[in-house]
């Protein structure tokens, strides 16, 4: 028997260090070939990391959450033979639920060759198929002594009246989506019931044991509206919301922001709009108003190119584009994004509409590629129905604005002396001020409404 040694593997980029976000194997597992490790980030990607030798895990050498070196010891396998030290390369995938392990001892390993792993395969459609991995992790025997559950907690305190929906030890085969939703919402699979195949857990799964969740709660809680609870919860910031937490304190701490707000009727673009998609919606795609937002952006920003820009504060540099990448704020089930509409000066509106779609379901999925997630220039957010009257947007550093897009509501207008009904809409914009000027900020807000207020513009060169 040898032993074998995975170091962290080099992500590529320059990178140095990488979080570690998930493991899915424990000590005393069999592994195979191919068999995912752990989950590793940098930066808002996440890869996996495949074993390159069957084997016997003996420890690990990190905790989930812990900040790694490149190079550093990952992981130890007890193989047949003499055994080596190896570095590989890792696989894209999105984020599985965190299992924290005992660090492992250091040894003195000898340097191999890498093995590249391909990427998983595009994302599915939206809403039409199942996210599940492309390769089902194989079973792992239960161990001798009892194990606890797979996801490496206690059950949740509405999971411990119900029995495993599957044999002590056993480790429940779902998706990492799927296990990051379960983690976030403090599920335990290991008492969840899967309806895919070969037993694994889907979204589906998940939402029917929440609603079987809720009903028996409510069951149970009749009458106790006011009743006293002293419940406490930690919850680690770890993976991509640690990312997003060091982002945005570093954002703040380093731009000035100011907001300037000013409200827009949309009341002509919203005609425009429904008539658009009535007519062209079967065979070009259903219209939101952010392709007409995004278009009077990139107008906008010909005249105030200033604004398409982004501050290096330590070279003293302010590097203006003339391409407009659009970044678009986007939630996912582990937190924001900002997958980037590169060239956005290039595409009509359903163009526009339907690589926003694409963006924004490759980030939900976890499945963005790093290209897909930098390099915007400036970013455009929205909260949609739940927008608010007013927000202060964070400016998506290193850039110099972003506009926000608060609700539209219909109100009684003064209009030539009549009262009208029109739909207004809130834009909340921030800017950095020690490169953007309070003036220039407003005549750009103000160009883009004059597009949005007589959106035949938008098609005039």
């Amino acid at each position: 028997m040898g032993i074998h040694i995975i170091k962290m593997p080099d992500i590529g980029e320059g990178i140095a260090e990488v979080e570690l976000v998930e493991w899915h194997v424990q000590p005393g597992d069999e592994v195979v070939e191919d068999q995912v490790l752990a989950d590793v980030m940098t930066d808002k990607a996440t890869v996996q990391v495949p074993s390159p030798v069957h084997g016997r895990v003996q420890s690990l050498g990190g905790q989930v959450g812990e900040v790694m070196a490149v190079g550093s010891e990952l992981i130890r396998l007890e193989v047949e033979g003499e055994g080596n030290e190896h570095t590989f390369k890792a696989r894209a995938s999105e984020p599985d639920q965190p299992s924290a392990q005992p660090a492992a001892a250091a040894a003195a390993p000898r340097q191999a060759s890498a093995q590249a792993v391909p990427p998983r395969p595009a994302h599915p459609a939206p809403d039409t198929v199942e996210d599940v991995a492309e390769n089902p992790p194989p079973a792992v025997p239960p161990a001798a002594a009892p194990a606890a559950p797979a996801d490496g907690r206690a059950p949740a305190p509405h999971a411990v009246s119900h029995a495993p929906a599957r044999p002590e030890g056993q480790r429940p085969l779902a998706s990492p989506a799927v296990r990051r939703r379960a983690w976030d919402l403090g599920v335990t699979l290991q008492y969840v019931p899967g309806t895919g195949p070969a037993g694994r857990i889907t979204h589906g799964d998940l939402d029917a044991w929440l609603a079987r969740d809720r009903n028996e709660t409510s069951h149970r809680t009749t009458g106790s509206l006011y009743q006293s609870h002293d419940e406490e919860t930690q919850v680690p910031v770890i993976g991509l919301r640690r990312k997003i937490a060091q982002k945005m304190q570093e954002s703040k701490r380093r731009i000035p922001h100011f907001t300037y707000v000013e409200e827009i009727d949309v009341t002509e673009l919203e005609s425009l709009r429904g008539r658009l998609n009535s007519r062209y919606s079967a065979e070009r795609g259903k219209l939101t108003l952010l392709p007409f937002l995004a278009r009077a952006m990139v107008l906008a920003l010909r005249e105030f190119p200033q604004i398409n820009a982004r501050f290096d504060d330590e070279a003293g540099v302010v590097t203006q584009y003339g391409g407009v990448h659009l970044g678009v704020a986007a939630q996912t089930p582990g937190g924001l994004m900002v997958p980037v509409l590169h060239h956005a000066e290039t595409l009509d509106l359903w163009s526009c509409a339907a690589e926003v779609a694409r963006l924004a379901e490759a980030a939900r999925q976890g499945k963005a590629a790093r290209d897909e997630l930098t390099g915007s220039t400036i970013t455009l957010t929205s909260l949609g129905a739940l927008g608010g009257i007013v927000s202060t947007p964070v400016i998506n550093h290193p850039e110099v604005a972003i506009v926000g897009v608060n609700r539209v509501v219909e109100r009684p207008v003064f209009q030539e002396g009549r009262v009208v009904a029109r739909k207004l809409m809130n834009l909340s914009s921030s800017f950095d001020h020690r490169v953007v000027d309070g003036m220039h900020a407003a005549e750009f807000v103000q160009c883009i409404r004059r597009y949005l207020e007589c959106p035949a513009l938008l098609f005039v060169e």
